[in-house]
């Protein structure tokens, strides 16, 4: 008699996920320093490089802040709308809007966008529901690379492991240093918490058995040689932030210094400068006087007073518009936008005519965006059912249109379309083209069903109110009903 003993999950980490660990938390620890840069200069955080020439020591704890990282990142952010889930083959939909409903993955999106455009990358992770059945949606949530990693197959374009590692969670006993880390394998979930020994103690493990990391990096400005992503708040984006603030300090400097011009006065007695006991007055005093009474000299001379010219901030100003249109054109904005503008303000043809570059660039976050949502969304239908959805069925992310046409304009363009044949009228892309959002289409399709369901009922009326008045008339074997999209 054999008798067989189920296999157990490990309640501990093995060597080869120890040394994975390591290696991981080795990676995410060598990229962090830039990382809190980027996001240093997103906050408005960072220390200015002082050239320590024109800055007094006095005024070394004066700080100077220019949000120009912040407008450019979030110009392009705030063009990246994601507004629904949908199957390709036009199939009912509903699944995909109830996990994605259920994750509220269109108010977390603009967050995972953002962080991926700041650090560069941002990591979408899937697993099972907690709510205790199997009637829980799966869980999809964006993860900051400043917690997480991924280690890359760039041959087969896939994730081979994933490490996350942050604070414990509320409902897990956490360690001595309230922290925990999640491996993620392409087998299995590992969730870890610090032993008191100095080791990691498993607190779970999730066997999917997927043969896929479920996790999807969405990276930003790849090249073939760098998978993982780069900022938008590059070099040049922190040198000219840098070299403004440098002259805004300077502006201000000069306003400490020189906002009051100098004055000098020629021939005048001591007298001049002491107050009625005899005593000398402070310089302050002196300068802001508004009536300074000055005695003839022994010679019956009047003293010279003057003034030097008071300081020009004008040059300065000028430098920080041409770092305005330096920093336009390294974000593809409209100068305007970072606050340089000129006496003659631009047409609104010239304002669309700068803004043709942003579009193009947030066309082509749409484009890889999309890709790693729709990766996830597939991932998340994989760790629901059990088995990987259909390759032949492609699901599909719909955006807002991030040129931001008018709406005369996108129902003008959708107009001639359907007037030169081109597209149905009673089509969903028509409505999708018009502009409308993907609650106001269902709104619209239902609307439709209801006044085909209506016309259908009312053309039967007639037709049974006919037969009604002609006794006579004979009644047809058959009558053929022509209704909506759902049969009435």
């Amino acid at each position: 008699m054999t008798l067989s003993i189920p296999e157990l999950p490990l309640v501990y980490l093995s060597d080869d996920e120890l040394a994975l660990i390591n290696m991981l938390r080795a990676d995410m620890q060598r990229d962090r320093w830039a990382l809190l840069l980027r996001d240093a200069y997103f906050n408005g955080e960072q220390l200015i490089r002082d050239l320590g020439i024109s800055i007094p020591p006095q005024l070394k704890g004066l700080h100077t802040v220019i949000g120009w990282p912040r407008v450019g990142v979030e110009s392009l952010e705030e063009r990246l709308d994601l507004e629904a889930f949908r199957w390709a083959d036009g199939s009912d939909s509903s699944d995909l809007a109830e996990i994605a409903d259920a994750n509220d993955l269109f108010d977390e999106s603009s967050l995972a966008h953002l962080d991926s455009l700041v650090y560069g990358r941002e990591y979408l992770a899937v697993g099972s529901g907690d709510c205790g059945t199997d009637d829980c949606p799966p869980l999809i949530s964006a993860e900051s690379p400043l917690d997480m990693t991924l280690m890359w197959d760039a041959r087969l374009r896939m994730g081979t492991a994933a490490l996350r590692e942050c604070a414990a969670d509320t409902f897990v006993e956490s360690g001595p240093e309230e922290r925990m880390i999640v491996l993620y394998l392409p087998d299995q979930t590992v969730t870890a918490l610090p032993s008191e020994s100095g080791g990691w103690e498993v607190i779970d493990r999730d066997i999917h058995n997927l043969g896929a990391v479920p996790v999807v990096r969405m990276a930003n400005r790849q090249r073939t040689a760098d998978r993982v992503g780069k900022s938008e708040i590059t070099p040049e984006v922190m040198s000219i932030t840098d070299a403004a603030c440098r002259r805004l300090m300077g502006m201000e400097v000069a306003a400490e210094f020189f906002g009051a011009p100098q004055r000098y006065i020629l021939g005048a007695s001591e007298s001049a400068f002491q107050d009625a006991e005899g005593n000398a007055k402070s310089a302050w005093e002196t300068y802001i006087g508004r009536v300074l009474a000055l005695e003839r000299d022994e010679d019956g001379q009047v003293p010279t007073v003057g003034q030097f010219a008071a300081h020009d901030p004008t040059a300065m100003t000028r430098i920080i518009d041409l770092y305005a249109r330096i920093m336009s054109s390294q974000f593809g904005l409209p100068p305007h936008m970072l606050g340089y503008t000129t006496d003659n303000p631009a047409s609104a043809d010239a304002i669309r005519s700068t803004e043709a570059k942003l579009v193009k660039r947030s066309e082509r976050r749409i484009r890889r965006y999309g890709a790693a949502w729709q990766q996830a969304m597939r991932l998340a239908l994989w760790v629901r059912d059990g088995v990987p959805p259909e390759k032949t069925r492609r699901i599909e992310t719909v955006w807002r249109n991030p040129a931001t046409p008018t709406v005369a304009a996108q129902a003008d363009a959708t107009v001639k379309l359907v007037q030169a044949g081109i597209l149905p009228a009673d089509s969903d892309v028509t409505l999708e083209m018009a502009g409308l959002t993907e609650g106001q289409r269902q709104r619209v399709r239902a609307d439709r069903r209801l006044a085909g369901a209506a016309s259908t009922g009312g053309r039967l009326l007639e037709r049974l109110d006919a037969l009604n008045r002609s006794p006579s008339a004979a009644l047809p074997d058959v009558v053929e009903v022509d209704g909506g999209d759902d049969g009435l």
